[in-house]
Parts: structure tokens; C-alpha cells; sequence
């Protein structure tokens, strides 16, 4: 028989084959702890007499839900935190680095791997195809001092997702319908692998998306195959060298599956005070939002950013609507600024926050006054979820936040037909414009080749400035994706760089000649294009990459 990707991974970490249903124990590789849980586990580990941690750097504490500090008892939890991390050589993930389950999955956590977490999001990981899982403090401490825990091997529930998503419907809007079909506890300690055509095709984002919530019908875990999405994100992390493909047996027995066509769903709201308490967008039209809030575990990396700045940029905020931003790490933080979200969403007139949880877990950072409702990326509106138990949450997806900030009221996001279409098609640069410049930048090295050697040296530099300045731009602003636009420039910015350096070597050994000896070689300075190493200029305006039609 077959197995699932949740007794796979635990059966090479237990030392036996596992199947559904048996307690075992398993190896540890990974142990997250934040600053809401991390003192009570600390405490813990302290009463059973722990003087030194299994895998200290592999053992990674978060100063993510009150960052920074709102009140002087969690300045002191957050030094606690760091001091215990300092003797114990584990790492520190500071104030303002990001929300753990954002950032763990950015730095450290590997497909086939166990990570036990402190947090019941902890299961975002799922979507790396490693087995992540939130466990109880005095199970994390164990599992942190000694390098193992106990498990009973789940069942697993598959969820086979066909089709294509339509316009203005995201993961988010998948996930949430699954959770009000199965209800918030139809997958009580199961885990849920995410399958299909549909799934295949997602990018990293959307996978974590529907990781993260599956605790919200009570997975214990969400799985994800490892594939080539997983290499590519990995890759882009860094850690390529990480990756392993991993996936179910195709005789894997399951517990039972589930059968959704993405082509025919809506974007969907969860209304108060149940994430499975959902229905569709048309259901929820016109409801008056106070807040709207970018950000948490579930809805904070630049994907998400695109899309509610695409919506936004140029449109003006309601008058009654407070709009929150919170990135979900630093990376993403400072990709979007590169990529001009961050200026985007600050004309629009939103609050921008420290990188981390901000407001949804009701510390600080935008607890909402009684009576208010608030509409919301995050994962959880249960009464009192972001601090107020006197208000109400909405739970959607960032497209339909972005389009209730520019209306006041819940809108339908498939209205803004234009700006969904750009989405993830790059804003690009007229490469001809690019050729234009560096074709000038050249006829000045030729210009100046025919003077003297002293002249000839300032304005080749400046040429190469000019060549490496163009370089330099495109690489910030247009990033990673024009791939093929980068190359040609490449190719353009080498051959003028190139020919421009053999003109004023030959207009200098012209010079040396004429005048019977060597020119100094201080006199100029050879020009030089630096191409960006992985992208620079964009592709034409007219050519449209694969992504959301």
C-alpha cells in the first residue's frame, strides 16, 4: 500500500514505516517559537532542568506579534526571549524582521522536513511539502531541548482542485470556500493535501495561502506536493541545494477526498464570527467597512501587494475608511518598495506598519472602537480577534479589500476588469528608449576618442557611468521576471561597452604614436557595462508573460 505525503515524511523521521492512526515519535528539524508562546515554552524547558538545546540553529524565536513592543510587559518578554536565545546559541528573528510564518518559510524550512511551531499557523510550511504543525508549549520545548516529539500519524483528506480561476478570484477565495464546505471542524487533526491541475499551476504564494488556513477547518496540516514551483521558490531563497521532490504514492489511501472546479467560484467572504460562516461577494455587496487591512500570515507577501496596488494606483481611499498595510517580512517590505507598491498604497492614503502580525491578533496597530467592522486579509474573525470583542470581522481576499477601500463598502473586485488583467504582467520599460540612450552613450566615447588623452579619459567615464547607471535602474525597478528583455539588453549594454572601449584604445595608441611614446595609462579608464545578474530592463509593453489573463 501506498502512502500519503504525511505518513511519508513522518516514517523517515520515525526510523519505520507509520500509517494513519499510530502514535510515534519523530525527529525534530525544525522548531519555531514566537514572543506570544515563546515565554511560556522557555519556562517550561527551564523546569525539566535544560541546560543546552538539541539543534540550537535550528531553533528560531520571532519577535512578530507586539513589534515593537506596545507596553512594558512585552519589552520584558521580548528580553527574556533574546537572552534565553543568546545562552542557548538559537537564533533571534528581532523586532521588525517579519511575521514568523512568513519569514520561516523565506529562510529555513525545507521540503520532507518536521517543524514543530508554538503557534497554530505553524502549518503555513505545509506548502514546502514539509510536515509544519502547531503543537502546545510544553510539546514544542520537548521537541526544542531534546530533538524529538510524538505524533499520531493523521489522516489525510485530499482535496482535488480543477480549473482555472477567473478573474478577480484568488487562492484565498478557494480556501475560503472549502473551509464553509467542510465547516470549521471537518478536518479535526487531518491533514489536507491540496492537489490537482489547479494546484499544479499556483504559484508559492497561493500555496501558503491555503496552507496557512487549514487549521481553520482543524488540519493538524496542509500539504502541498514538492514540485517545481517549490524548486523555484526555494531557488529564489537561496537554498535551491534544499529541494527534494516529494510526493503521495499514487496508491496512497485517503480518508476521503474533495472535489472543487475553480472555474466556478466566486470571490467569497467569511462573514462574523466563524471563518466557515462564508458566502460569495454578491451576498456581501454594500456592507460599510470602517477598516480594511494588507497583511498577516496569510495575505502579506508581494503577490499580495501587487494586487491591491494595481487596484488602487491612482484612485482615491474612501473618506471613511482607515486602510492598513502590514508586509510580511522585510523582504517583501523592501521588494515593495522597489517594485513601487509602497509609494502606491502611501498616495492611496494607507497606514503602513512595522513588518510582523500588526493588528490582527489585538495587541496594537489598529484595534478597531465598538461597533466598528472591519474587513480584513487575515485568517481568524473570531469576536474579539483583533483586540475588540465589541466589533466585527470580514475575511477576504486582497483584491476585494483594495476594492472596498476605494468604495467605502464591500465590493466586487471583478469590476476593476483592467487593473486584474496586469496583474503579474510586469510594468515595463521601452527596451528601444534603453538602446536609444546606450547608442548615445557610445557616439560620445567615439566623439571624444579623436582628443586628447586627457579629455578622453573623463567622458569615457562618464559614458560608462551612463551605461552602468541604465543597467543599474532597470535591475531595481523591474526585478526578476523580464528574464528575456534582460538578456537582450545584456547582449547591448556588453556590445557597446565593447566597441566603445576598443575606440578610445586605438584613439590612445593613435596618440601614443603621433607623439613617439605610451599614453598614461591614468589618463582614461576603461568603460565597462555591469548587466544585472539576473534581470534588468522589462520586456516590450506589448509582450504580456504567462500569469492571469
Amino acid at each position: 500500500m501506498g502512502q500519503t505525503l504525511a505518513e511519508k515524511i513522518l516514517s523517515s523521521h520515525s526510523g519505520r514505516k507509520v500509517t494513519a492512526g499510530e502514535i510515534t515519535i519523530c525527529a525534530v528539524d525544525l522548531c519555531l517559537l514566537q514572543d506570544g508562546t515563546g515565554p511560556l515554552t522557555i519556562r517550561q524547558t527551564e523546569k525539566l532542568g535544560v541546560t543546552k538545546l538539541a539543534n540550537p540553529r535550528r531553533t528560531v524565536f520571532f519577535l512578530d506579534h507586539s513589534s515593537p513592543a506596545s507596553r512594558k510587559e512585552l519589552a520584558n518578554d521580548h528580553q527574556f526571549i533574546r537572552n534565553f536565545a543568546s545562552k542557548m546559541n538559537a537564533i533571534v528573528e528581532d523586532v521588525g524582521k517579519g511575521v514568523c510564518h512568513v519569514v520561516i518559510n523565506e529562510k529555513y524550512v525545507n521540503p520532507g522536513e518536521v517543524m514543530v511551531g508554538a503557534d497554530s499557523h505553524t502549518c503555513t510550511g505545509g506548502a514546502l511539502a514539509c510536515f509544519a504543525t502547531g503543537m502546545g508549549s510544553t510539546d514544542v520545548g520537548i521537541g526544542m531541548a531534546f530533538g524529538k516529539t510524538w505524533f499520531r500519524v493523521p489522516e489525510t483528506i485530499k482535496v482535488y482542485v480543477t480549473g482555472k480561476l477567473l478573474l478577480g478570484v484568488f487562492p484565498k477565495d478557494l480556501m475560503l470556500h472549502l473551509i464553509g464546505l467542510i465547516g470549521a471542524d471537518g478536518a479535526t487533526y487531518k491533514a489536507l493535501e491540496f492537489c490537482g491541475p489547479t494546484i499544479e499551476n499556483m504559484e508559492m504564494s497561493g500555496r501558503f495561502t491555503l496552507s496557512n488556513m487549514a487549521v481553520e477547518a482543524g488540519a493538524k496540516v496542509g500539504l502541498i506536493a514538492s514540485d517545481g514551483v517549490t524548486r523555484a521558490f526555494l531557488e529564489k531563497m537561496g537554498r535551491g541545494e534544499k529541494w527534494i521532490p516529494l510526493a503521495s504514492d499514487i496508491d496512497a489511501m485517503y480518508e476521503r477526498v474533495v472535489e472543487i472546479d475553480a472555474s466556478r467560484l466566486k470571490p467569497t467572504v467569511s462573514f462574523p464570527h466563524t471563518v466557515d460562516n462564508t458566502r460569495t461577494i454578491d451576498e456581501a455587496l454594500g456592507i460599510k467597512i470602517d477598516q480594511v487591512m494588507l497583511g498577516t500570515c496569510t495575505n502579506s507577501r508581494i503577490e499580495d501587494w501587487e494586487v491591491v496596488a494595481k487596484i488602487v494606483k491612482g484612485k482615491r481611499k474612501a473618506a471613511n475608511i482607515r486602510f492598513i498595510a502590514v508586509p510580511g517580512s522585510e523582504s517583501v517590505m523592501k521588494e515593495a518598495i522597489a517594485r513601487g507598491y509602497y509609494q502606491t498604497l502611501l498616495e492611496f492614503g494607507a497606514v503602513m506598519v512595522t513588518p510582523g502580525c500588526g493588528p490582527c491578533v489585538g495587541i496594537h496597530e489598529g484595534i478597531p472602537a465598538d461597533g466598528e467592522v472591519c474587513l480584513t486579509t487575515q485568517n481568524r474573525n473570531f469576536q474579539g480577534r483583533m483586540g475588540n470583542p465589541e466589533a466585527s470581522i470580514y475575511l477576504g481576499s486582497p483584491a476585494v479589500i483594495a476594492a472596498t477601500a476605494i468604495e467605502g463598502v464591500i465590493a466586487d473586485p471583478r469590476k476593476y476588469r483592467k487593473e486584474l488583467q496586469s496583474i503579474g504582467k510586469v510594468e515595463l520599460v521601452d527596451t528601444e528608449a534603453l538602446k536609444t540612450l546606450a547608442r548615445s552613450a557610445q557616439r560620445t566615447v567615439e566623439r571624444v576618442a579623436s582628443e586628447t588623452a586627457a579629455v578622453v579619459g573623463p567622458a569615457a567615464r562618464e559614458a560608462s557611468d551612463k551605461i552602468d547607471a541604465l543597467a543599474k535602474k532597470a535591475a531595481a525597478q523591474y526585478g526578476p521576471k523580464a528574464q528575456k528583455a534582460a538578456q537582450e539588453f545584456e547582449k547591448t549594454l556588453s556590445r557597446l561597452a565593447a566597441e566603445a572601449t576598443k575606440t578610445v584604445k586605438d584613439a590612445l595608441k593613435s596618440k601614443a604614436g603621433s607623439k613617439g611614446g605610451p599614453a598614461k595609462k591614468s589618463a582614461v579608464r576603461r568603460t565597462s557595462a555591469k548587466a544585472p545578474k539576473k534581470a534588468g530592463a522589462r520586456r516590450s509593453s506589448k509582450t504580456t508573460p504567462k500569469g492571469r489573463k
